[in-house]
């Protein structure tokens, strides 16, 4: 189906939920009369062509509960007024061509559980106030342009589980918090880490996923990993990393590609052939004990 979305449907003032998902062929603009809707709880438009910006006053809904713009062309910044939906639980704006820099109050949205932003062209720092949503369990800011540290407060968030920041230009080290907390997929690959990997592992530490690939992480694989209670799929490569790798009964199914390309890690799953730092494999044997 194809068409635009008629500002006649701002007349529908009982309007609760508009849908108009994965139709591929809606163009044109988001109506800016679309916030005068006062009882609209679900806003959902995802998988079309819908371009042209957020509205500024997207913040008017009043019990807007999921807005899910994902998979379209809109393009300029996210709306400072969107901070306002305080009864907002799900937001999706993937895959757009969103600009600019996170709101600096984006920690009023207190009751949202879901934030999927990636795939956008967003700038800056993230934001503290990220660490008051405390029903926060799904960050996903992957494939942006964000920049500066990671902040320690991830790793203190009470329901946080999956935490994505690859494909950005974040540097400096890796929160200590975040290798022993309740965030079981973490990726954050593909940025500008540097560093050690903090000798922080416990058992606490539950992973589905840990991808740590592609950045500038050095030194030796933390002896505590072996600690973790769970690690399905673990990826180091592209690192900078150097020595034994320990001995992780939670890790005996991982493969050579978890940690190639590296400076000169060796031992087991990358066998002889790779411990080219080593003059025997022996040594990287001993070392790893």
């Amino acid at each position: 189906m194809t068409g635009s979305i008629s500002p006649a449907i701002c007349n529908l003032g009982r309007l609760s939920s508009l849908i108009i998902a994965d139709w591929k062929g809606i163009s044109g603009e988001i109506p800016r009369c679309i916030t005068s809707l006062p009882l609209l709880r679900v806003l959902d438009l995802i998988g079309n062509r819908i371009s042209g910006r957020i509205p500024d006053d997207i913040g008017r809904f009043k019990d807007l509960t999921v807005l899910n713009l994902a998979d379209n062309s809109l393009s300029g910044p996210i709306p400072g007024s969107i901070v306002n939906l305080d009864r907002l639980m799900h937001l999706d704006l993937r895959n757009n061509q969103l600009s600019g820099e996170l709101p600096s109050e984006i920690g009023r949205l207190r009751m949202l559980s879901r934030a999927l932003l990636s795939g956008n062209r967003l700038s800056g720092p993230l934001p503290a106030s990220i660490s008051n949503i405390y029903r926060l369990s799904d960050l996903d800011l992957s494939l942006n342009r964000l920049s500066g540290q990671i902040p320690d407060f991830f790793g203190k968030m009470p329901v946080l589980a999956t935490l994505n920041l690859d494909g950005n230009m974040m540097s400096g080290q890796i929160p200590k918090s975040l290798l022993n907390s309740g965030v079981s997929i973490l990726n954050l690959s593909r940025n500008a880490l540097e560093g050690p990997i903090p000798d922080m592992f416990g058992r606490r530490s539950y992973f589905t996923v840990l991808d740590l690939s592609h950045n500038r992480l050095s030194g030796p694989i933390p002896r505590s990993i072996s600690s973790v209670a769970f690690i399905g799929h673990l990826d180091l490569s592209h690192n900078q990393l150097c020595g034994p790798i320990p001995t992780c009964e939670p890790c005996d199914h991982l493969e050579a590609p978890s940690f190639a390309d590296n400076s000169c890690l060796c031992g087991k799953p990358l066998g002889e052939w790779f411990s080219t730092i080593f003059k025997h494999s022996k040594d990287c044997q001993l070392k790893s004990t």
